[in-house]
């Protein structure tokens, strides 16, 4: 293959990787809406911001993959972990947007911790991205697939347990539905990174 091609293919690796970085940093920005609940209508404009350049990521690697001929894997797995990278923060910043529509007052420890698991997730998956083009000289990139999954499951138990109290502790049904919604987007944005892990693992066992 000529170093010319070789360049296109490398191109798509670094937009993977210039995508989850800014995936991480509004990851970061959705942790520190839970963790610190105040300037919250400011907060929530710099997600929607953020997730407007999420978007802009997004569509740049689709634009290369319907223009590039040469891809450095096959063309529909890029397409799936772009839209599954893309829907992350799309369910961060819907429930960002949540809390200020159902007029939270104040958050529920379970966010913050639904939220410092969907931080390492991507933290993961940011790795994971970093050592994609290696995936056949090491085993860093399922490693990386393994631990997001190993994350997920434990956000599945912090998810659970946040359901269980509510249920048994919430008193008003309209705060009950409320939590409930809420609680789901978080844990659907964790599931949106295993999603991108397990298809990430397709592409290892093609080319390992």
């Amino acid at each position: 293959m000529s170093k010319k091609l070789k360049k296109k293919e490398d191109i798509f690796y670094q937009m993977f990787i210039d995508f989850a970085g800014k995936i991480k940093e509004a990851g970061v920005a959705f942790l520190d809406i839970c963790e610190h609940y105040e300037n919250v209508e400011d907060k929530i404009a710099n997600m929607k911001v953020l997730e407007t350049e999420c978007d802009m990521e997004s569509h740049k690697i689709l634009k290369s993959l319907h223009e590039s001929f040469i891809t450095p894997f096959d063309r529909e797995d890029i397409y799936s972990i772009t839209r599954q990278m893309d829907e992350i923060v799309d369910c961060m910043e819907e429930v960002s947007n949540r809390f200020l529509v159902f007029n939270i007052a104040e958050m529920r420890p379970e966010a913050k911790d639904l939220a410092e698991i969907a931080v390492q997730a991507i933290d993961e998956l940011q790795t994971l991205f970093m050592h994609l083009s290696e995936l056949k000289k090491n085993s860093i990139a399922m490693e990386q697939i393994i631990e997001v999954n190993r994350i997920e499951n434990e956000g599945d138990l912090i998810f659970r347990k946040a359901m269980w109290n509510l249920f048994r502790e919430e008193k008003d049904p309209i705060e009950l539905i409320k939590w409930k919604h809420l609680f789901e987007q978080i844990e659907e944005s964790i599931d949106k990174c295993e999603n991108v892990a397990n298809i990430l693992e397709g592409v290892v066992m093609k080319y390992a």
